[in-house]
């Protein structure tokens, strides 16, 4: 049976917005996401990191520094409040008009988003609902992507949020919710799970 999901953006929602990250060091979770996670946890509801990183296809650092830098947001949120991402997916591709320069990393990518693919391959593997599942981002592709998916998409106004509501940054587009950060973003899901129409088991007898 499918299960919904609370994908979650890595940068200016799990932690701080600083630009590319070049020393683990100084990825920093914003205050109050790791209760936030913490919670999605303690309902048994699937948690779901999906984030474009395109650091290696600019050149800037390789893979394994952003996979460094997923296990100290991992550390993290399990030394601050016991939460845990169930799995993680991210995009390290870039195509050479957007600014890909590394040959090893340099694409078209299906998994960019506002692409879907980091979501399809999330659902294939884990058996979750699209349909009943929620994006949190603070970019408009972040909102794209939830709606290209059949996803509620959540806009926080912590990152580049509060840019994007005053058209500053991206492009406009139109949240189904505008929380203030991710603790009331997930308030907001638990209220709606309520009223999500849950397929039941097929009997296949």
């Amino acid at each position: 049976m499918t299960k919904p999901a609370v994908f979650l953006d890595r940068d200016g929602v799990l932690n701080i917005e600083a630009g590319y990250i070049h020393q683990v060091e100084d990825l920093h979770l914003i205050p109050g996401v790791a209760k936030a996670v913490r919670k999605l946890n303690d309902q048994q509801i699937f948690c779901c990191l999906v984030s474009n990183q395109s650091g290696p296809a600019r050149g800037y650092y390789g893979d394994n520094h952003v996979q460094a830098l997923h296990r100290r947001l991992c550390d993290l949120l399990h030394a601050e409040a016991g939460a845990k991402l169930d799995a993680l997916y991210y995009c390290p591709y870039l195509s050479p008009p957007e600014g890909g320069t590394d040959p090893e990393f340099t694409r078209w990518s299906t998994w960019r988003k506002p692409n879907t693919g980091m979501l399809v391959a999330a659902a294939w593997e884990h058996d979750l609902d699209l349909r009943q599942s929620f994006v949190v981002g603070d970019k408009a592709t972040d909102v794209d992507m939830a709606h290209n998916a059949g996803c509620v998409g959540i806009l926080v106004q912590t990152g580049y949020g509060s840019s994007v509501l005053s058209g500053a940054y991206q492009h406009h587009t139109r949240p189904d919710y505008i929380a203030p950060d991710l603790a009331v973003a997930v308030d907001w899901i638990f209220q709606q799970m309520g009223t999500l129409e849950i397929e039941p088991p097929q009997n296949n007898n």
